[in-house]
Formats: structure tokens, C-alpha cells, sequence
């Protein structure tokens, strides 16, 4: 699946020795090193480049490089450097007296160095990035491995629909890249983590990224069901399935499409026997037209990405399976198409949900409130989870509040909030946490039925999470409004894809810091 780049490790005198070689086949052209503020690089980095040390100065010095962090510098031809071209990053300082503005902690952004580098090497290029950082840069034990993981992820494309490639380097193969390192092996099983999650952020953005004639719920189900081959026992639920467990608010979304809803439930057994599950469930909306409650015309075509949670619980649990995880984590998909139809659910009708809670349809268009409300009942009953995470890309008012930055978290629990969002902070996806209450749970509240799928224009993301609530009982639960960073991504230095991933790495690490072993 890692098919825009390959990295392999190597130890420094095998990656100097290939460097030294121009005539052979493969030959890398591209030499890679960090530096600190005034150009100061690790003590093997700064002996491969010794005889080129003037020459790159003087570069540095015309164009104003000092090595400040975010910064890189690529020099052409230098006379005594092992490769035709150099490009230098730059990391900054690394210690607490920087004094010109720049950040005062240690340099630790590796995965954001990867991505930049990654960008300057380019596409079918062949580089040697010497991994040997200035004495005054740390390094944690996964710091190459989150390197080569934001480079996985710079260079991810969607674009296997366009039948003419534009960039004459995007034939020429993938970027190949050696990293060179003091002592490889030491490194190599976080380097496989990191492939790994690599791997599944890049199925979740493919997910998020596919046409929504395409990724069908039928289709989406299949290819979740691949999860097998990493050891995940899937279950698919039909509306055969899901009628006679009484699924009556996920089902009346998708009863005016002609493709079938479905319910994926995806479990991996690592922990202990008998332990408590943690439960990911996921809203797959795989493309919303809002219903009879119709969306505008302009930009519906994003509505294609209306199923980000679930592509994010696909990929979480296929990072989770490929490292083996030490932990019991069931996924569950509602995957559904919103569609007007003769069939339709209306605006005023009323239906009963698998809790045997009765919901009247104020909006068609709040249609994924009503999935997950299934969803929830069905994972808590089924499986007594420790505790439930729900991902969606729920309301457009999370965006009026956050926008891109942050995801909008709401929980029953303080611990579980406090670890979701030191899970984020440490990982750079942004969660903040919104208010809930009494007073905006009354909103929702029906004349004619127990609750309302809506209520109203005001604090819109926060009533659709107390309409979920109503769902998961006491069960320790934490639902996250990833409609501002799940779909339509800003691009960044990781990021070039519509789809981000956002919240595989999340939930990885989730389950990584506080429920494995």
C-alpha cells in the first residue's frame, strides 16, 4: 500500500559506502542532513560532508540560512560532497535559549520533519538521509521511526481515477530513501509500527478520498471485511440482520437508497481473556444529500466524505491488528447512503430505535445521530465495552465553533476526555472539549415522541452529542465532531490529500498509552 515511497535502514558506513559509488545502478543523488542553528550537524553527518563544509557554508551564507527549525537549504553540485545535490534541514537550537521568537522546547517534531524532508527529496528520487542530529537535538527511541512516518504520509496521492499523469515524476517511480543510522536494528520493530499506521491512515484517507458511486455500504463492508487477513474477525450486519435487532433509526436513513445499509463490526482479541473491550464505533455516511430535508447544491459533492469516522475506526483497527496490539478493541461501521427517494424517511416521521427510545424526525438531514444511535446501543449491549469512542463527522456548526483546528470532543467522563486529549496533544491531532448540560439536553425533547433528532439552530454540535448520550447509559463514552478536520483537509507538511486520515493515529494511540497490556 506504501507504494509513493520506500525507506530503508542502513548503518552509516553502508549508506557513506553506496554514496561513494556514482557508477553503480540506483546510485542515490540526493544526500540529506540536519543541522542545528549555524549549521552545526551530528559529529558523523559533519565527517561524510567534510571536504563540501566550505562550499555549504558559503551557500548558507548567501542565502541567509541559519538552520532555524521549518527551515531547509538544497545546495547544487558542491564541490566534495558524496552526492550531485545536498539539502540541509534545519532544526533549530534544541535547548531553551533560542531568544528570537522560536519555539523554547527542544526540537521534537519528527514526524513533521519527515513530511518536510520528504517534500524536498521529491517524487522518484533516490536519497541518503543521514539520521545523526546535532548534540544538542534529543532523540526518543521512535524519533526515526516518526520521521519516515510523516514522509509515508507526504507523499500519499489519490489519483488512480485520473487516466493522464501531469508530473512526469510521478512515473519514474517511488521516492526510494536510506536512512542512515548509528545502529538500525535497534529501531527496526518501531519502524514496522510505523509502516504500519502509515498503511492505515493511507486506507482511511483512500476511504474518505473514494466517490460515493464507488464505496457503495455494500463495498465499504468488503473492504473492511480485508481486515480479516491481519487476524480482525468481522461481522457484516444486512437489513435483514439489523431489522429483527429492532435497528429502526440506522435503517430509516438509508431506506431511500438503492444500495443496502450495513453494520461492520470489526473485533480484535490481543488482551487478556474476558477483558472488557474498548469500542470505536464509526458514522459511514457514504455520501449524504441531506435526504427530504435536500442540501443546497453548492459543494455537495463533499458529502462523498460524510463517512470519515468510519474510514478512521477502519483505519485504527487495522494499525491496532498489524502491531498486534495487547488489547481487546471492537470497531463498529453503520455505513448508510442518504438519499430522497419514494422510499424516504420524512420530516415528522417517528421511529423506534434498538433501545426502544422513539425519536421523531425533525430533519432528515440530521441523519447520522440517528446511525450511531444504533450503533451505540448495539456495541454497549453486545459487547460491555470499558468504553466507547464515537467518531463523526457530525455538524457543520462544530466548524462555526473550531474550525479546522481542533475536533470537538464531548464526554460523560472526565478520565476518558483527559486521555483522549493528551493522546492528541502528544500525536498533534487537536481535540478541545465542549460543554454539555442539562439545559441544552431539554432541546431536544419532543411532543410527540421521546426525543427529536434535532434541536435547532442554536448550539447545534452540542445537542446532536447530548441526542448520542441518551444512548450509551453510563458506559464511560466520548463522542468526537470531526466534521472540521475529518473531510475537506486544509493540506500541511503531512497532509497533501482531501481526506486526512484524522483519528487513526489518534485511536492508535489511545489504545496504546491506557488500554494495551
Amino acid at each position: 500500500m506504501l507504494v509513493n515511497a520506500k525507506y530503508e535502514l542502513q548503518p552509516f558506513d553502508a549508506a557513506e559506502a553506496l554514496l561513494r559509488h556514482p557508477e553503480e545502478e540506483g546510485h542515490p543523488r540526493t544526500l540529506v542532513a540536519f543541522v542545528g542553528r549555524d549549521l552545526v550537524m551530528g559529529e558523523r553527518a559533519g565527517s561524510i560532508l567534510m571536504d563540501a563544509d566550505a562550499h555549504l557554508k558559503r551557500a548558507a551564507a548567501a542565502a541567509k540560512f541559519k538552520g532555524k527549525s521549518g527551515t531547509s537549504l538544497e545546495v547544487l553540485a558542491a564541490p566534495g560532497a558524496p552526492a550531485s545535490r545536498v539539502i540541509l534541514m534545519g532544526l533549530g537550537k534544541g535547548d531553551e535559549s533560542e531568544g528570537d521568537g522560536e519555539a523554547s522546547k527542544p526540537f521534537d517534531d519528527f514526524f513533521t520533519l519527515g513530511g518536510q524532508t520528504a517534500a524536498k527529496i521529491g517524487p522518484g528520487a533516490r536519497a541518503v538521509v543521514l539520521f545523526d542530529l546535532p548534540e544538542s537535538i534529543p532523540a526518543a527511541h521512535d524519533s526515526a521511526a516518526q520521521f519516515t512516518l510523516g514522509g509515508w504520509l507526504r507523499v500519499y496521492k489519490f489519483d488512480h481515477y485520473k487516466t493522464k499523469k501531469k508530473d512526469e515524476a510521478d512515473r519514474e517511480g517511488p521516492m526510494e530513501v536510506v536512512v542512515a543510522l548509528a545502529d538500525p536494528e535497534s529501531v527496526g520493530a518501531t519502524m514496522a509500527d510505523a509502516s504500519h499506521l502509515a498503511e492505515a491512515v493511507i486506507l482511511a484517507r483512500t476511504l474518505v478520498n473514494e466517490p460515493a458511486n464507488v464505496l457503495t455500504p455494500p463495498e465499504f463492508a468488503r473492504r473492511a471485511s480485508e481486515l480479516m487477513k491481519l487476524g480482525v474477525e468481522v461481522e457484516v450486519l444486512d437489513e435483514k440482520a439489523m431489522a429483527e435487532l429492532g435497528m429502526r433509526a440506522l435503517l430509516g436513513v438509508g431506506q431511500g437508497s438503492e444500495a443496502g445499509s450495513r453494520l461492520v463490526v470489526l473485533r480484535w482479541s490481543g488482551g487478556a481473556e474476558g477483558a472488557a473491550p474498548v469500542a470505536f464505533v464509526g458514522k459511514g455516511v457514504v455520501f449524504d444529500s441531506g435526504g427530504i430535508s435536500i442540501k443546497p447544491a453548492a459543494s455537495m459533492e463533499d458529502m462523498k466524505g460524510d463517512m470519515a469516522g468510519a474510514a478512521a475506526v477502519t483505519g485504527a483497527m487495522y494499525a491496532i491488528a498489524a502491531r498486534k496490539a495487547k488489547a481487546n478493541v471492537v470497531g463498529v461501521l453503520g455505513l448508510v447512503e442518504n438519499m430522497p427517494d419514494g422510499k424516504a424517511q420524512r420530516p415528522g416521521d417517528i421511529v423506534k430505535s434498538m433501545s426502544g427510545q422513539t425519536i421523531e424526525i425533525v430533519n432528515t438531514d440530521a441523519e447520522g445521530r440517528l446511525v450511531l444511535a444504533d450503533a451505540l446501543t448495539y456495541v454497549i449491549d453486545k459487547h460491555k465495552p470499558a468504553a466507547v469512542v464515537d467518531l463523526a463527522t457530525l455538524t457543520g456548526a462544530i466548524l462555526i465553533a473550531l474550525g479546522q483546528e481542533y475536533c470537538g470532543l464531548f464526554s460523560n467522563n472526565d478520565e476518558l476526555a483527559d486521555r483522549l486529549t493528551k493522546a492528541g496533544t502528544h500525536i498533534g491531532e487537536k481535540l478541545w472539549r465542549m460543554p454539555m448540560g442539562p439545559a441544552y439536553d431539554k432541546l431536544i425533547d419532543s411532543k410527540f415522541a421521546d426525543m427529536k433528532n434535532t434541536g435547532g439552530r442554536h448550539a447545534g454540535s452540542i445537542t446532536a452529542a447530548h441526542f448520542l448520550q441518551r444512548f450509551v447509559g453510563k458506559t464511560p463514552w466520548a463522542h468526537l465532531d470531526i466534521a472540521g478536520t475529518g473531510m475537506g483537509s486544509p493540506t500541511s507538511d503531512t497532509n497533501q490529500s482531501w481526506g486526512a486520515g484524522w483519528g487513526v493515529r489518534l485511536l492508535d494511540r489511545l489504545v496504546r498509552d491506557y488500554y494495551e497490556g
